[in-house]
């Protein structure tokens, strides 16, 4: 069965109501990179954080045809290699993967970031075997820059890629 093409997607600040977003975002098969679903209690504590990040970063549902959620998309402050910069990360629902919508996402949050100004550059960290948000990296101009070993969640050590764009 052919997917039907989607309009572009945009980004929608986070907000109080995205929780169940969230929820939906928590299953195993969306999970896999990433050490695995979280409690519910871990979830709430998540939802605080995207809702009180202010100038440390900004979360963003992603919405295509109108008010369709589709998944999450954004960046926050975190220290690599001795220096403070963004790092952003986004989930896609299942049925709206391969349309293109989390590397178009990945183009807008860049345009985010650099308005937000405060560091030279954004950086993803997907797990070295998920070839799909790699290719993401890859299509939203994000520039290749070597495997790491990365602890996430604590406790859970996975390999991943170092993808970053300069934001100046």
């Amino acid at each position: 069965m052919e997917r039907s093409p989607l309009a572009g997607p945009r980004l929608v600040p986070w907000a109080e109501g995205d929780f169940d977003l969230l929820v939906a975002c928590n299953s195993a098969e969306m999970t896999a990179h990433l050490g695995g679903p979280e409690t519910h209690e871990q979830l709430v504590s998540r939802h605080r954080r995207y809702l009180t990040l202010e100038d440390r970063g900004r979360m963003f549902r992603i919405e295509v045809d109108g008010d369709a959620a589709v998944g999450s998309i954004g960046y926050w402050e975190t220290s690599w290699q001795g220096a403070f910069v963004w790092e952003t990360g986004w989930s896609v629902l299942p049925g709206f993967q391969g349309r293109g919508i989390a590397a178009g996402a990945a183009r807008l949050i860049v345009e985010e970031a650099r308005a937000a100004g405060r560091h030279r550059r954004l950086h993803a960290f997907p797990s070295a075997d998920h070839a799909a948000s790699n290719g993401v990296c890859r299509k939203a101009g994000f520039t290749p820059g070597g495997e790491h070993d990365f602890e996430y969640p604590k406790g859970h050590w996975m390999r991943c890629n170092d993808w970053s764009v300069d934001l100046t």
